[in-house]
This record gives structure tokens, sequence and C-alpha cells, in this order.
């Protein structure tokens, strides 16, 4: 694994979230993000080394490897930071005070499953894309 790389996890059933990982992909300009899901073999792992129970958190973490992760609102804006046309406005929503922020991602979270729907299974990397994925 990359060390110095950002890895977001995600809910890899998850339609929102599957479409939120193309979206950072497309727009990750400086490359600086790998991606798992939740549910993978790597993704349970980076999960327990931080114990960190997804009865809690089951939808987006960020790990920046040996700094910090960041779960909720916090994660989604610190990905935002690092894509041009967002750094502006996550810089500026991140001065929100998080119990704020991760009210509103929480009913997004809560409710992903009925707005965007959910798959069957994980999305499977296209070979140009493999080497993005843990």
């Amino acid at each position: 694994m990359e060390n110095y790389k950002k890895i977001i996890l995600f809910d890899g059933v998850c339609n929102l979230c599957n479409t939120t990982v193309q979206f950072v992909i497309k727009n990750d300009k400086d490359d600086l993000f790998r991606f798992s899901a939740l549910q993978s073999e790597t993704g349970r792992k980076l999960l327990a080394e931080r114990n960190i129970d997804t009865e809690d958190i089951d939808s987006i973490i960020l790990i920046e490897p040996n700094v910090a992760y960041y779960t909720k609102s916090t994660a989604a804006l610190e990905i935002g930071k690092n894509l041009k046309g967002l750094r502006t406005l996550s810089s500026i929503l991140l001065w929100l005070p998080e119990s704020f922020r991760n009210i509103v991602y929480d009913i997004v979270a809560k409710n992903r499953y009925k707005w965007y729907g959910k798959k069957e299974s994980c999305m499977i990397p296209t070979p140009k894309l493999k080497d993005k994925f843990l």
C-alpha cells in the first residue's frame, strides 16, 4: 500500500457513494486518493486497525496515513479540499460546527439507499482504474 496516498473508505453497495467515488477519481488531478469499499477485506482491515465501528459510521471515511482519519462530513469536506473547484467551498464549510454539519450528513446517510438506490454487490473497477483500488 502506498503510505502517502489518502484512502477513501466508502459503502461499496451505495449508488450515491459509488457516484461520489467516480466524481473524486475524475477530479483527482494530483492522484492523491486510493479507494476501498468498507465491505472489502482491505476496508475491514483498515477499520479494525483504527478501531472504527461500522455500526456508528457506515458511509465514508478518509484516512491520511500517519496523520489522522476523518469521518462523516469532515471526511467529505477534507476530500473536497483536495479537488479543484471544491477547495474554497470545502474550506469554508469546515468552519461550521461539526455537530451541525453531521446533522445534515446523517440525514443524507440515513436515506441514501431510499433516495439513490443500492447495488447487489460492490463496484468492480475497470482495468484502467484498478490501481486506484486497494
